[in-house]
């Protein structure tokens, strides 16, 4: 028999007996917020201080204290977040939890549309069937195909900006020639004809009963606001929680406004100082509107951090401090301190990506996993040096947020015509740039190919015939006739440049975010730059990424242990004991396009703060003091301009020099003036 023991119960405001001891689990801050039950309340959850633990206990707590399960509401951004939040309470509690109400936004969208039916929609309309992204671009570019509008234009938008544009319309709420206007001005003359498109995309889903997941947002809201649906909706969920509420968009906002009225029991959750996802339609002004659209707010702010070291934490506070228009906050730790964060210049690229590789060896050797360790950068081209360094120094490694440089299509492209100026015969690469060609198909490569590898040569007589049309001929003989040419620049980045220029028009004519990927093909300029041959430069690129996915990696097994190289943006809600920021060079973070506007500036410092506060034990932030620019040459960096009010007792500066006393350093640390 099983022997038993007393255990004290905690009371509640009512005083109420708890099987659940919250007094002794929570903070003060935390405990406030699970205990809070009537009205809308706003906890402003720091960075590390709990969030996920809070809700958790605030979900057992209402249950505990007699509500109906099926009478709270729990949305978060992903499924896995709210199962997870659920089982946990059930865990604390016991099964009731499990009935719940939950998940994202969308699903619980459709929940409410199988359950009242969609308001507005005729019973006799077509069955609805739920369109994932991929199919929904799919209808789009039916829709595309069959405009007349759009016979013998080679340039519009394709199918997945098109059905960007319409989804950025729908969540932002914002008319569809103001999104086209601010973040897709090449399209500016183009968009009567794509708003015509769009509305025949929309009377082709509706007529076929069709949904993407902008109509279940859409028809949610109308739910809200029908005067049958929305009153039934009000009155079973009696308490509902939001996550993450600084990531929710203009549409999402409007209706958790519908759901709760202006007396409802509302708990939104989240940190303004994290709001980094402006460029997927949220907006950092819903957690700011929501104690001005309930006078009666209560405000929490949990500001214990459980993650990492105050030495961190100053850093992290210093950087937010200077942020206009956002909430009081200073996050504060009582774990023991680690070692003080640094702010290293580095000579240029190359040495920083260096430094960075002798700093995850160094750590390695004194016993910090190499999974305790993350290079987080602003965007993904950032970080292809540092790619070529790792593979070097057999560092194994998996980068999320992008894909590696050597991966990317438009870098293979260049790459291609790099690798035919090295060796005409690779049958591989003629492949890739023939069909490239305009009038080139799969046929006409084949002949092209032939003709080619019949030469000694390939490269040596460009206007030779080709077995193929005139115009197919022209384009070809023009390849090989830059190749040709090309081959007998003998500095990596000049031979490169020549063929980057030969591509342009391709690259302009495939994407409709060209700019964008022009940038990466000068980064690849300037990387070849550091190569005293071609064939020095290719054979690095060369090197086979690791080739496993995230869910094929068990983390205990030593054998696949990696450093995680990220974007920012895809690091969010990650924490790691080390964590190293490249490149925090003014232009860089923030970056030269945010300069236009003071809302993507501020964005800006909110994402170095985020990319700090993953940092458990140690941060190190590292930036080139000569940056390379392909069309302006090289430019002197200095540091973020987040950085430049920061006391030098928080982050101390230091440059990098090379070690002679020492045979086992490649670089030494020393104090910056």
């Amino acid at each position: 028999m099983k022997k038993l023991v007393l255990k004290t119960a905690s009371l509640g405001a009512t005083g109420r007996a708890y099987r659940i001891p919250y007094e002794q689990v929570l903070n003060q801050q935390q405990l406030e917020a699970v205990m809070h039950t009537t009205g809308p309340a706003l906890v402003l959850a720091g960075a590390g201080t709990g969030k996920t633990r809070t809700l958790t206990y605030r979900v057992a707590r209402l249950v505990e204290d007699g509500l109906d399960p099926a009478s709270i509401l729990l949305l978060t951004f992903t499924r896995k977040a709210a199962a997870e939040m659920v089982r946990r309470a059930s865990a604390l509690l016991d099964g009731r939890c499990e009935q719940v109400g939950g998940g994202t936004f969308h699903s619980f969208a459709w929940s409410t549309l199988r359950r009242f039916g969609v308001p507005g929609r005729a019973d006799t309309a077509p069955p609805v069937q739920i369109l994932d992204q991929a199919d929904a671009e799919d209808v789009m570019s039916l829709v595309r195909s069959r405009s007349s509008a759009l016979r013998g234009r080679k340039r519009f938008p394709n199918k997945s900006t098109l059905h960007d544009m319409y989804s950025k319309s729908v969540n932002m709420s914002k008319p569809l020639a103001d999104i086209i206007a601010e973040q897709y001005s090449q399209f500016v003359d183009d968009a009567e004809t794509i708003a015509e498109i769009i509305r025949a995309y929309n009377t082709y889903k509706h007529s076929n009963g069709l949904f993407d997941y902008d109509d279940l947002l859409l028809y949610l809201l109308a739910a809200t606001r029908d005067e049958k649906i929305g009153p039934v909706l009000r009155a079973q969920y009696r308490h509902v929680m939001v996550d993450e509420y600084q990531d929710t968009n203009n549409l999402q906002h409007q209706i958790i406004l519908g759901l709760v009225g202006q007396t409802g029991n509302l708990l939104v959750v989240g940190d303004d100082a994290q709001s980094i996802y402006s460029f997927r339609g949220s907006n950092v002004r819903n957690i700011h509107d929501v104690p001005e659209t309930y006078p009666s707010c209560r405000i929490i702010r949990l500001e214990q951090n459980y993650r990492s070291s105050q030495q961190i934490l100053d850093v992290c506070n210093a950087i937010i401090q200077g942020a206009p228009g956002m909430f009081d906050k200073h996050l504060h730790s009582d774990l023991p301190a680690g070692d003080p964060p640094m702010l290293v210049s580095a000579v240029n690229e190359r040495q920083q990506s260096q430094f960075v590789v002798q700093q995850i060896l160094d750590l390695r050797e004194t016993g910090v996993p190499l999974s305790e360790i993350a290079v987080l950068v602003r965007s993904g081209f950032l970080s292809f040096d540092l790619e070529i360094e790792l593979q070097k120094a057999n560092i194994p490694f998996r980068k999320f947020g992008g894909l590696r440089f050597a991966e990317a299509a438009h870098v293979k492209d260049v790459i291609a015509r790099l690798r035919l100026t090295e060796n005409p015969r690779d049958v591989i690469s003629w492949h890739r740039v023939l069909l490239q060609l305009e009038g080139v198909g799969q046929k006409t490569a084949e002949q092209v190919i032939d003709a080619l590898l019949a030469e000694a040569d390939p490269l040596a007589n460009p206007e030779r015939s080709y077995g193929v049309g005139p115009k197919a001929a022209s384009v070809v003989a023009t390849q090989v006739s830059t190749l040709s040419k090309a081959r007998t620049v003998a500095r990596p980045e000049q031979r490169l440049q020549m063929l980057a220029d030969l591509y342009h028009p391709v690259l302009q004519a495939k994407y409709d975010d060209a700019p964008k990927r022009w940038k990466d093909v000068e980064t690849i300029i300037g990387i070849a730059g550091r190569y005293a041959s071609v064939s020095e430069f290719l054979a690095d690129i060369a090197l086979e990424p690791p080739s496993e996915s995230l869910d094929d990696i068990d983390p205990d097994d030593p054998e696949q242990e990696f450093v995680t190289v990220s974007t920012i943006h895809s690091a969010k809600g990650l924490e790691w004991n080390t964590v190293i920021l490249p490149w925090v060079n003014d232009g860089r973070i923030p970056s030269a396009r945010s300069a236009d506007s003071e809302e993507s500036l501020e964005e800006e410092r909110r994402l170095l703060y985020v990319a700090a506060t993953r940092a458990k034990r140690r941060l190190m932030m590292v930036y080139p003091a000569v940056m390379f620019e392909w069309q302006h040459s090289d430019v002197l960096g200095k540091p973020s301009r987040f950085l430049d009010d920061l006391p030098k007792d928080i982050l101390p500066s230091y440059y990098l020099s090379e070690s002679e006393d020492d045979a086992s350093e490649q670089a030494a640390l020393g104090e910056g003036a």
